[in-house]
This record gives C-alpha cells, sequence and structure tokens, in this order.
C-alpha cells in the first residue's frame, strides 16, 4: 500500500512538473532520454519484484541507460524465468507478419515465448512458474502498432490467472495528437483490438489503464495492475526513439509518417519496404512522381511489394523535417491521390484495408472521389466520444 501511495505520488508531482511544458501548444522534437522512463526508475518496481519469479513482455526497445532490461535485473539479483516476445521476436529482426518461433535467448540462456503468430496470448501453462509479469515495449501511439493487442492478450491472460502485471511507461512519439476512424466491431482483428480512433494520443501505460478501467478485456475481467509513470514526460513532442521499434521503423520520420502511410499497407501501393527509407516514401510501378525506388528483398524486408519492380511516388521526408508546419493529423490526401492516379485498378484494395483502417466506410468514401474535409468530417463524433474516455486515464 505504501509503495503504491509512493508511486502515486510520484505521478501527481511529475504531472506538476510538467503542467507548463504542456501549456505550449507548439510541437517540439526531443530525444527519448529527454524522458525518465518508467524502466529506469527501478526503485518503484523493484520491491514488487524481490522473491518473485518474473516473467519479462520485452524486446529489442526494452533498455535504459543503454543496458537491456533483462540484464538489468538478473544484475539486480531479480530472478527472471522468462522473457515473453511479441512481433518481430525478442531481438526485433523479423520482418512484419513474419512466423516467430519461440526459443533461448543466446545472452542469457533464458527461454522466450513468442507471442506472435498462433500464440498471441500466454497459456496458463506458459505462465505457471510466473509470480509477476514486467512488461515493457516502445509503442509508436497508433491502433495498428501491434504491442498494444500485445498487452491487451498479456493482461488478459495474467487476470484469469492471477498474476499481477507491471507496465513500465514510455514516450509516445506520436501522443501530441488524436486523430483517425474510430474502430468499428465488424473489424476487430489483432491490428485493432479496441473501439479508438487510428492514433489515440496515450502511452502505453495510459492505454493499459484504458483497457483495463473500461472492462475491455474478455469477459470483462480486471488485471492487477501498476503502471510505473516517467518523468519530464512532453505531450507535445515527437520523440526521436534510441533503438527502432520494429525492422521498417528506422527512425523517427517515419514513426511520425507511419499512421499515414500504413493505411497504404491495405493497398497495391509501396511504402518503401525493402529500401533503406520504408515509411517515408509510397509509389507504385505505374504511377507518376517526383520521386523513384526499388524495393529489395533483404533482411527485415521479406518479399516486400513490388519486389525488384521501379516504382513512382512521393518522398516525405521534408514534409517530416517540417512538422512544426503540419496540420497534425493523419494526411488523407497521399491515398486519395494514388487512388486518382489508379483510378482504373480494380484491386487497388486488398482485404486488409478494412482491418487497419477499422470502418468499412472509408474505402467506399476514397472510392466515390469524397474529399479529404468530407472524409474526416465523418469521423468527428467518434473521435468526441473516445475523448471524452481518454481524459480519465491521462497520467500526464
Amino acid at each position: 500500500m505504501k509503495l503504491k501511495f509512493l508511486i502515486l505520488s510520484a505521478t501527481i508531482l511529475f504531472i506538476s512538473l510538467n503542467i507548463n511544458a504542456q501549456k505550449n501548444e507548439k510541437i517540439i522534437l526531443l530525444n527519448a532520454e529527454d524522458a525518465i522512463v518508467g524502466a529506469s526508475r527501478t526503485e518503484l518496481y523493484l520491491p514488487l519484484l524481490r522473491g518473485r519469479s518474473v516473467g519479462v513482455v520485452g524486446n529489442q526497445t526494452s533498455t535504459f541507460n543503454g543496458t537491456h532490461l533483462v540484464d538489468t535485473l538478473l544484475c539486480l539479483d531479480v530472478k527472471v524465468v522468462k522473457i515473453f516476445s511479441p512481433e518481430h521476436g525478442f531481438r526485433g529482426t523479423a520482418d512484419e507478419g513474419a512466423s516467430i518461433a519461440s526459443g533461448v535467448d543466446t545472452k542469457t540462456g533464458l527461454p522466450i515465448v513468442s507471442l506472435y503468430g498462433r500464440n498471441k496470448k500466454p497459456t496458463a501453462e506458459q505462465l505457471q512458474d510466473v509470480d509477476i509479469l514486467l512488461f515493457d515495449l516502445q509503442d509508436v501511439g497508433v491502433r495498428f502498432y501491434t504491442y498494444i493487442s500485445t498487452m491487451t492478450y498479456v493482461m488478459e491472460a495474467a487476470a484469469e490467472n492471477g498474476i499481477p502485471v507491471i507496465v513500465l511507461d514510455r514516450p509516445n512519439p506520436n501522443g501530441f495528437y488524436v486523430d483517425g476512424p474510430v474502430l468499428e466491431p465488424e473489424n476487430t482483428s489483432f491490428v485493432g483490438l479496441h473501439q479508438v480512433p487510428v492514433v489515440y494520443g496515450l502511452t502505453i501505460g495510459e492505454y493499459a489503464e484504458m483497457v483495463n478501467g473500461e472492462g475491455w478485456l474478455d469477459d470483462g475481467v480486471r488485471c492487477d495492475l501498476t503502471v510505473i509513470p516517467m518523468g519530464r514526460y512532453v505531450r507535445n513532442a515527437i520523440y526521436r526513439l534510441p533503438v527502432r521499434p520494429s525492422p521498417n521503423l528506422p527512425n523517427w520520420q517515419s514513426v511520425y509518417l507511419y499512421p499515414s502511410l500504413c493505411l497504404f499497407e491495405g493497398t497495391g501501393v509501396s511504402v518503401g519496404r525493402g529500401t533503406e527509407t520504408p515509411f517515408q516514401i509510397y509509389g507504385h510501378p505505374q504511377m507518376t512522381g517526383s520521386h523513384t525506388f526499388t524495393p529489395r528483398t533483404a533482411p527485415g524486408h521479406n518479399a516486400p511489394l513490388h519486389a525488384d519492380t521501379e516504382c513512382h511516388g512521393e518522398c516525405l521526408t521534408d514534409y517530416a523535417d517540417n512538422f512544426e508546419n503540419n496540420k497534425q493529423r493523419i494526411q488523407l490526401q497521399w491515398i486519395i491521390d494514388a487512388r486518382k492516379q489508379l483510378e482504373d485498378d480494380d484491386k487497388f484494395f486488398n482485404n486488409y484495408f478494412e482491418r487497419l483502417a477499422g470502418v468499412t466506410s472509408l474505402r467506399e468514401m476514397i472510392n466515390n472521389g469524397l474529399s479529404e474535409k468530407e472524409i474526416r468530417d465523418s469521423w468527428q463524433e467518434g473521435i468526441g466520444k473516445y475523448l471524452k474516455i481518454r481524459e480519465k486515464y491521462l497520467i500526464y
């Protein structure tokens, strides 16, 4: 009880320290190290781990002070018994959607349980030797980025098996705005579990509190959840992440552009997978544009779309670099323009598009030639309802 009081007091302190920063609506660019991540605040969570067998949900982003969380815990004599890894694997090298096998971490000898593929939710057997779960993944603040789905399934399994969960909070590099259509229940999938907009404006710790508080776990179960808050977190900021969160998000520009460009993954248009600038460009062999590129198969780029074929389109790095002057929202005009160029392509959209968009209407509106404003207007009621829910779970 005393520890939870201290955590609450620390949270209130950091909120008060951040008030002045939040009043400035101007978006700024910061390094992730400018925030004190939850993982580095060991004094708040080590007492909860002492004498317990610990399972860590982590990957290559689970670091602080240049050292992996698992290595730090072992040096602090914490009894880590198992690692659970999300999409892209524990070392973060697997391609999007690739099948990840469970195995052993070569550095520590700890067993790794993959939480991707058929085993997205830990089983009771896999949790049998675990007393407490420590979750530490770097999210990017977008509904179809699967780490929040992994977290949901971990919380659900933990609740069902009476295991507490600690979420170590990290900055949301796209936490400075909320935008996009709210998911319709019929489009629920691993790339969209909850009725939230595409860009939801919460840190992963805040999101965990929302999932728990709104009863979104299966059968309304509640997880014994503790969030270790950050210090010096500025919501109105883009964060340069020290480690790429996945193979195709190599820099802050790609993370910034991801919410807009990932919609192209539900089309026949390439977003630069198989190039040195994934999620910073888009194009198609039959399009025109100021930028030309040729996707190639490489590690982390398994059989990219239009491999070995010259594509024509646009490079958006200048747009990203001009972030201070951009409207902070999903940029729909890019996909609208691409659809116009490929208007005779009856296979422009694929079956994945609705899962990414979260709604069935977006494809229809784009195909019917509606303007960006008309499309955006259709989102506003859903966003307004979501913002009332979101407000209850803001920590910073």
